[in-house]
């Protein structure tokens, strides 16, 4: 697995772990954490644009399946710095994919994003909806897509692709979460707001065509998404063909009412600061969920606002009181 010391790929490691999986994770820390790789996972401390690295691990360890989280992900970020995501994300994937192709590697589940839709013009969106990335970090994801695609076209490993919408909370249980200080993830920065971890909390953008003006999304909890990668997993390996799946819940949220949720739940209060919009925020986008549901009956069961809330305040509650 790369990226597995980060916030999606922890909770995925503790899943796989959960059920009995050897797993290796590959991933370089530039954002994730040692601590948040559970003692029974093998850490490898490495870059997945290292081939050689790759062939060498799948080969030790006898891999049979690449799970690919590695990746920058800050929309804003792209923007200003777009080479730099597609050397990552893009030029990193495809050392990754020919390694693994070379080493004879039967599945892939690759994490890829709603972000590749940009802004689309029917909601919700479905996975045959042309992409239109509004960033370069939508494009990268994209181009890898499309890479992976003919990759697997021309040997005998099948994939998965999961459209990700917005990821929010953390583990129940308190073991993992998202821990990097300055996320941008606005469920995160409205509970350290809410906590005092923050002065406030800055609103891009307030004249979107939605019904209070701040930007529609898709909120999703860690968890049901962690148990769909672990779906996408048994689907492969049971004979599956490959697919490209969205992975959200079907219906969304508006900025202000995530803030509204979170001084709800925390019975506490925090400033807002209105500003104008940034480059590459679609205005709403919501998944069709038909798709991921049917092909690898997933079901969450985590699909509740107050509940993807109060997971990340108890998680920032732990982080704060670590220090």
């Amino acid at each position: 697995m790369t990226g597995g010391a980060g916030y999606i790929g922890s909770h995925v490691v503790h899943g796989l772990v959960d059920r009995g999986e050897h797993v290796v994770v590959l991933d370089n820390l530039a954002t994730g954490f040692r601590a948040a790789v559970p003692g029974a996972a093998h850490l490898v401390v490495g870059d997945v644009g290292d081939g050689d690295l790759v062939g060498t691990l799948i080969a030790e360890h006898r891999i049979d399946t690449i799970m690919h989280f590695a990746a920058s992900t800050v929309v804003p970020e792209s923007v200003a710095h777009p080479a730099a995501y597609y050397l990552n994300n893009t030029a990193g994937s495809l050392v990754l994919f020919d390694a693994a192709a070379r080493a004879g590697i039967r599945h892939v589940v690759f994490s890829s994003t709603a972000a590749v839709y940009g802004s689309p013009a029917r909601q919700p969106v479905v996975e045959s909806e042309p992409p239109a990335p509004l960033s370069p970090y939508g494009t990268s994801k994209w181009v890898t897509e499309m890479m992976l695609r003919d990759i697997a076209a021309a040997t005998p490993f099948t994939f998965v692709a999961l459209r990700y919408f917005n990821v929010a909370g953390a583990d129940p249980g308190g073991r993992t979460g998202q821990s990097t200080r300055a996320a941008t993830h606005l469920v995160k920065a409205a509970v350290q707001a809410v906590l005092g971890i923050r002065a406030g909390l800055e609103i891009y953008g307030t004249d979107y065509p939605t019904p209070d003006g701040t930007c529609v999304r898709d909120y999703i909890h860690v968890t049901d998404l962690a148990a769909a990668h672990l779906a996408a997993l048994d689907h492969l390996r049971a004979g599956g063909a490959s697919a490209t799946l969205n992975c959200g819940y079907g219906h969304g949220y508006s900025v202000r009412q995530v803030v509204d949720a979170v001084k709800r739940v925390s019975g506490g209060d925090f400033p807002t600061a209105d500003r104008p919009r940034r480059p590459g925020d679609p205005a709403s986008i919501v998944a069709d969920t038909r798709a991921i549901r049917q092909a690898l009956a997933w079901v969450p069961a985590h699909d509740n606002l107050d509940a993807i809330v109060r997971d990340a305040l108890a998680w920032e509650r732990r982080l704060a009181a670590q220090g």
